[in-house]
């Protein structure tokens, strides 16, 4: 039983070391790869949003589809700019 958990310790140890077979980091690295560098592009747009936009006539569902766009984008930003800064505050807590 002792010489079972010596080997599993070994290879824990091991594994936390970096040390054993590279298979993990070359299967991320290929996947990586095929996915950035094979990639197809996308068009995606709904018709109903298409039709709005491509009309001469109704500019003003333009800038209010344009002000949604810009609305949705912000608020990601705003969160992750308060956690960031929440962190920071802890960490020169800190030190």
């Amino acid at each position: 039983m002792y010489t079972k958990d010596k080997k599993a310790t070994f290879k824990v140890n091991a594994l936390k070391r970096g040390k054993g077979n590279g298979t993990p980091y070359f299967l991320t690295i290929v996947l990586f790869l095929v996915l950035n560098l094979f990639s197809l592009p996308a068009n995606a747009q709904c018709a109903m949003c298409r039709a709005a936009l491509t009309s001469k006539e109704n500019t003003t569902t333009a800038a209010a589809v344009n002000d949604g766009i810009v609305y949705l984008m912000v608020i990601p930003y705003i969160l992750v700019a308060g956690i960031g800064y929440a962190i920071y505050r802890m960490k020169s807590k800190k030190a």
